[in-house]
């Protein structure tokens, strides 16, 4: 594996450049800006995205957590790896104007695309911070709930994350996540490519190894609620079959 900073450094330029240059995030992966309809074949659907500033859609993710998230008022959520901001946009709908939405981004282009959308769509009940999702900018014991989408994947310590995670959560607070994972091991060459982890492919653990550092993190019930298989045209043959996007609840 490659050292952890040059992993994050590789996918903090990337998704960097999506916002200044407005281009994909990676030959192999169909998560161009403003792709409306990449938006809804991960679960969104026309009412949500005609609600969101149009330059938050940009295609990325693997999964619509908010969806599933059962969010309710008055709650404080926290969206790890929030992008542009579509998955905080939805979630302050949800939690109204007593509750709170936190995004946390490591990439600063994103950070700034994201607050440019908040006031454009006249958010007040948003907020979003620059921060690693391995060390969070937030204090214990904090928000009610944790969404993700996509993201964890990214990072090269996922068990860290998860751990902080666990940390600002609230007792008996849940995450719900969506990313992709493994069946079964991939190719080496794959694990190696800074192409496949800027494409969310080459981090992706295995899917047992990926609940099994949830549990470790100290959450319970641990469950896959909706899975699918990650059907993108343009990956290497090899990898048939072998990408899975999946939705994980648990509780603190």
């Amino acid at each position: 594996m490659k050292a952890e900073k040059e992993i994050k450094k590789f996918v903090r330029d990337r998704y960097g450049n999506i916002v200044s240059t407005e281009d994909s995030c990676c030959p192999s992966c169909s998560c161009s800006p403003q792709s409306v309809e990449q938006a809804k074949s991960m679960g969104y659907s026309e009412k949500e995205i005609t609600s969101l500033p149009p330059e938050a859609v940009m295609g990325l993710g693997c999964g619509n957590p908010t969806a599933l998230a059962e969010l309710t008022a008055g709650e404080i959520v926290l969206d790890l790896g929030c992008g542009a901001g579509v998955d905080v946009f939805l979630a302050a709908q949800k939690v109204g104007d007593t509750g709170q939405v936190i995004g946390v981004d490591m990439t600063p282009e994103m950070v700034a695309k994201a607050r440019e959308n908040a006031e454009k769509g006249h958010y007040t009940n948003v907020e979003f911070r620059l921060g690693e999702i391995e060390n969070l900018p937030l204090e214990d014991n904090s928000v009610d709930v944790i969404i993700s989408n996509c993201v964890i994947n990214l990072s090269p310590d996922k068990l860290a994350t998860f751990k902080e995670a666990f940390r600002v959560l609230r007792p008996n607070g849940r995450i719900l996540i969506s990313d992709l994972v493994t069946d079964g091991e991939l190719p080496e060459y794959i694990r190696k490519s800074f192409e496949a982890w800027a494409c969310c492919i080459a981090g992706a653990l295995e899917r047992r190894e990926y609940l099994g550092a949830i549990e470790k993190a100290g959450f319970r019930d641990v469950t896959i609620v909706a899975q699918h298989q990650y059907a993108e045209p343009e990956l290497d043959g090899r990898l048939a079959g072998k990408i899975i996007s999946v939705q994980v609840r648990a509780h603190k």
